[in-house]
């Protein structure tokens, strides 16, 4: 039912349950950010007595979560008047490892709702909310929630791709991760091709020391830069560039898709992962559409228009626009790959 054929009682029940929602995203939030599901898991049922000696914080507001998490279904109480977490929602929250894994998630929106005053600004006057404003929970939430696919699925996802799987594979190839964010897209490449380097480019630098980090196993096989793509990529350097859910964020995507096309190597690819949006603008539309127009009216849109002269792309960038960059940046085609069923997004190789 649109919005228009809905009655004022419909809709006031439809944001009434919004409101719900919302509750739960931010007490899971607090959940998070204070250990107690992860207490829960590890030390099974537990009072606010017995959860905040496990994990600290507050006995009387651990008492209060404890029964906002058991009125909205997502604890359990025993007859004993302690707290369980149950095995599936336990994965999703507390399981980094787990392709179902959310926790970070309503970290995002907690990240993104602070920033709320600065958002009403921005919608106001312009401008925009850069993605150092956001803070630690939303560089993080990113990472931590992106990791697992690039762990479990991203090698199996371009085996399938026979010639970009022969130029990660061959000896001394050299891939580029533009936008590497907490660097688990390369060192997931790095890990699956052995004969293969990866430098990592990120205009944030909390997120190149992040992702220097998580990669210290490695060694000297990924390497993480504190640069613009749009300007300090090498020329004719890289078997394959890479750009994982970031060209829609950029303020300036046909600058850094021209300056990648100058870095490719004679027979590279180019790749692009973003999200999995309709090809075309419907209302209602579909859930996925939903999700990434939220993404982009809280965080993307307002990231990208913190620079001047912003493309304003947002999350919800179709296919049409990214031929638009493509053939603005010296490329002759966007072919979608036949990469399925990858968590929110969608794989696309440009064509010099």
């Amino acid at each position: 039912m649109s919005a228009v054929e809905q009655t004022s009682e419909q809709f006031a029940q439809r944001l009434f349950e919004a409101a719900l929602g919302a509750i739960d995203i931010l007490s899971v939030h607090l959940g998070d950010r204070l250990g107690w599901y992860q207490a829960l898991v590890s030390g099974g049922p537990a009072d606010a007595g017995e959860l905040t000696a496990r994990a600290g914080g507050d006995r009387r507001y651990a008492q209060e979560w404890l029964e906002q998490q058991a009125a909205t279904g997502i604890l359990t109480v025993g007859a004993d008047g302690r707290f369980a977490l149950p095995a599936g929602a336990a994965e999703v929250l507390t399981d980094p490892s787990s392709l179902d894994y959310l926790a970070p998630l309503a970290r995002m929106l907690a990240g993104a709702a602070v920033q709320m005053p600065a958002l009403v600004r921005a919608y106001r006057d312009g401008g925009g909310v850069g993605w150092s404003e956001y803070g630690a929970d939303m560089r993080e939430s990113q990472s931590d929630m992106n990791r697992p696919w690039f762990e479990k699925r991203l090698a199996a996802a371009l085996a399938d791709v026979a010639d970009v799987n022969a130029l990660l594979a061959r000896p001394g190839a050299k891939a580029a991760d533009i936008g590497s964010g907490g660097g688990w897209s390369a060192i997931a490449l790095a890990r699956a091709y052995p004969d293969l380097t990866v430098d990592g480019y990120d205009i944030d630098q909390p997120s190149v020391q992040m992702a220097t980090d998580n990669a210290t196993d490695l060694g000297g096989r990924v390497r993480f830069h504190h640069a613009d793509a749009a300007t300090d990529l090498p020329e004719s350097a890289y078997d394959a560039l890479f750009a994982f859910e970031c060209l829609h964020d950029m303020p300036h995507p046909v600058d850094v898709l021209t300056a990648m096309r100058k870095a490719l190597r004679p027979g590279g690819a180019v790749i692009i992962m973003d999200e999995a949006v309709d090809a075309e603008f419907t209302a209602p539309a579909s859930d996925t559409d939903r999700l990434m127009y939220g993404f982009s009216l809280l965080i993307c849109l307002p990231d990208g228009m913190a620079h001047a002269d912003s493309a304003g792309t947002g999350t919800v960038m179709r296919v049409t626009k990214l031929a638009e960059y493509a053939d603005s940046a010296g490329f002759t085609a966007v072919e979608i790959l036949p990469i399925e069923d990858f968590g929110f997004w969608r794989f696309y190789r440009l064509t010099v």
